[in-house]
């Protein structure tokens, strides 16, 4: 079973953030920016919430909220799901599901090394079904060694 490490081996363990005093303005630029859909809220003791496009739409473009006059921290969603490097790739996905989220950061006692997209878990998901098909295939083609 793949875990979260693995998918931070492959896709590198950056944690963009922002204080919680940035304006969203700021926030989004640095989404462009770096083309992530959220952004940790983090102090420099610790990590506060999560920033995401969602919170975005739902609490400063429909409250009718100025993203230049707005802060992070007053339209951030404050309980974030997190996961442990050892956490099982189907066991994210349950959580993103069951939470309705799209990004999980990762804790390693008790400091994030990492963030985990959906996207990042289907593509996993992806590339082992292509591993087992292509397996299958030669198995079936007699290609397979045994």
């Amino acid at each position: 079973m793949d875990t979260i490490e693995t998918i931070l081996s492959d896709k590198g363990r950056e944690v963009i953030q922002v204080a919680p005093d940035a304006t969203v303005r700021q926030a989004v630029e640095l989404m462009c920016e770096r083309r992530v859909g959220a952004v940790l809220v983090c102090d420099s003791l610790s990590c506060a919430g999560i920033f995401s496009e969602r919170d975005l739409m739902n609490r400063v473009i429909l409250a009718g909220k100025d993203p230049a006059a707005t802060t992070v921290g007053e339209v951030m969603t404050p309980e974030v799901a997190c996961v442990e490097p050892t956490t099982g790739t189907g066991e994210a996905m349950a959580i993103m599901t069951e939470r309705r989220c799209r990004h999980l950061p990762v804790v390693d006692r008790g400091r994030v090394i990492g963030v985990v997209s959906i996207g990042d878990l289907v593509r996993k998901s992806s590339q082992d079904q292509e591993f087992v098909i292509r397996m299958l295939n030669d198995y079936i083609l007699g290609k397979y060694p045994g």
